[in-house]
């Protein structure tokens, strides 16, 4: 509340404070054994916010457009799209279930603490990454046939990088498990920055939408069975 009667660098600074103490807080003083958590609804709430983020590069798409609808555009308009729905995927399509079963599967602090670094934690990068990959989207369409700036350039390929991470380390938390193939577009989407400054913003926006599209796509086919077991158990038997 404070920061609403403060201007500039002192607004920014309380706000740096009140995000230190709400994430550092229960590292630093630990969860007791009050804590109680829904854990369906703890797990929606979060994927809520990431529908959100992933809304907000839908609206970068058109602030980067603006009223001239020329191919290029429209090209870079489908490739971001392609990407964002990607992005959706890779999340809500298995990770979000095999997270929220999990935390259903826990209980007492160990429950809580799950909850505490899976979601309060490890979902910020998530978010983050959405929002820098918002803002390399918006600049590139805003200048197709153009080169990147370095900071788009670094968030339209390393915003993205930084959202597979994120996941990579949900899942690892959750499940005890290392997504190779999330790792290795990770890797690859962060090699992509070089070449994201010297190349055409459409051209690094379609290696980035490459890249997103070869990780669904493998999942989606060489994972099938196992995804279908995930999301719908009643069949396993």
């Amino acid at each position: 509340m404070l920061a609403g009667f403060l201007q500039g660098n002192e607004r920014i600074a309380v706000w740096v404070v009140a995000l230190a103490i709400d994430y550092l807080g229960p590292v630093v003083i630990g969860i007791g054994r009050g804590w109680r958590i829904a854990p369906e609804h703890f797990a929606e709430r979060h994927g809520l916010i990431i529908l959100i983020a992933l809304g907000e590069s839908i609206i970068a798409i058109g602030a980067g457009a603006g009223f001239e609808l020329v191919t290029g555009v429209i090209v870079a308009a489908a490739l971001g799209m392609v990407v964002v729905s990607g992005l959706w995927w890779l999340y809500f399509d298995v990770a979000a279930i095999l997270a929220r079963r999990r935390l259903m599967q826990a209980s007492g602090l160990e429950q809580a603490r799950l909850a505490r670094d899976a979601y309060n934690y490890l979902h910020l990068p998530m978010v983050a990454g959405i929002v820098l990959f918002a803002l390399g989207l918006k600049a590139t369409i805003g200048h197709v046939g153009e080169t990147l700036d370095t900071v788009p350039a670094v968030a339209l390929c390393g915003g993205t990088a930084l959202y597979l991470l994120g996941h990579i380390a949900f899942l690892f938390r959750t499940t005890s498990r290392v997504f190779r193939r999330r790792t290795v577009g990770a890797i690859a989407l962060l090699a992509l920055i070089p070449a994201a400054v010297t190349i055409p913003s459409l051209a690094a926006l379609a290696l980035v939408s490459a890249v997103c599209s070869l990780v669904v796509a493998y999942e989606v086919i060489r994972y099938r069975a196992a995804r279908v077991r995930v999301r719908h158990p009643e069949l396993a038997g």
